[in-house]
């Protein structure tokens, strides 16, 4: 038994557990051996899927990892699936709706089972595949991918994405989807009811966490939800203005050790 026993700890990758080269300093990763050899749990809840996922390290995560924003758990040590809350056939209809109101968008779609499918595939979603290490399968129809989805990515454009988001905020309740609203290029649609936060909880209770032990840190808008789910949402300098509303504690930002500075005031018995 050690200090940390019991107790998860979570992490965004982005901006957050990473700086802003995209690499995990040696200073957080002292920080998390000292964490995991004090018997605490750790864990990355990302929007990214297992596909575009590359940082997995045994050395410093030992829990399942949250891909797409806690719709997935996967244990990357037991090559298996914990738990996902994909986008069914009818869900999926979505995609045909999109694609007859939209035809200049490119819809990228990432399964359950790790493919990844491109209908209409743009430059800035092949740069988007090619930059995360994505491979990628071109076809016509959602009805040739391989369901359930994971999530649906548009890729529109700043200016056209604001059009989708209007003509969604009427289409899809007729869905059991929800999208995550965007000022950027890309527009992300995944299940209703699912977020970081309730993807933390779900896997506190497998692992058999007490809520009360349970803490998180992100920077961005996604890290909203996880971030109230927590016991403690600790958020780094460099977080976003929603993130520090949603948050409990600032932190040191990525460039400067902000996992490293969490786990200090952990050990410190502050929280």
């Amino acid at each position: 038994m050690g200090k940390f026993s019991g107790c998860l700890l979570a992490s965004d990758f982005d901006g957050t557990l990473a700086d802003s080269k995209g690499e995990i300093t040696s200073d957080v990763r002292d920080a998390l051996h000292y964490f995991l050899a004090q018997g605490g749990m750790f864990t990355v809840c990302t929007g990214r899927t297992k596909q575009g996922f590359h940082k997995y390290s045994t050395d410093i995560i030992n829990a399942p990892v949250l891909l797409a924003n806690g719709i997935m758990a996967y244990d990357y040590r037991r090559a298996k699936t914990v738990f996902c809350c994909g986008i069914g056939r009818e869900d999926a209809a979505l995609v045909s709706a999109l694609q007859q109101r939209f035809p200049s968008i490119c819809i990228e779609m990432y399964s359950a089972d790790f493919r990844s499918y491109a209908i209409r595939l743009n430059e800035r979603s092949r740069d988007h595949f090619q930059r995360q290490d994505i491979l990628w399968t071109e076809i016509e129809d959602v009805a040739q991918a391989h369901l359930p989805l994971v999530k649906i990515m548009l890729s529109c454009g700043e200016s056209c994405a604001r059009e989708v988001q209007r003509w969604l905020d009427t289409e899809i309740d007729g869905y059991d989807l929800k999208y995550i609203p965007s000022t950027g290029e890309y527009v992300e649609i995944i299940r209703k009811e699912t977020d970081k936060g309730q993807g933390l909880l779900r896997l506190a209770s497998i692992l058999g966490i007490d809520n009360r032990r349970v803490y998180a840190v992100g920077d961005g808008e996604n890290d909203i939800d996880m971030l109230k789910a927590a016991a403690v949402g600790f958020v780094p300098e460099n977080g976003s203005q929603a993130a520090f509303a949603a948050g409990d504690v600032t932190v040191r930002g990525n460039d400067d050790g902000a996992v490293a500075h969490v786990i200090e005031l952990l050990d410190a018995g502050l929280y």
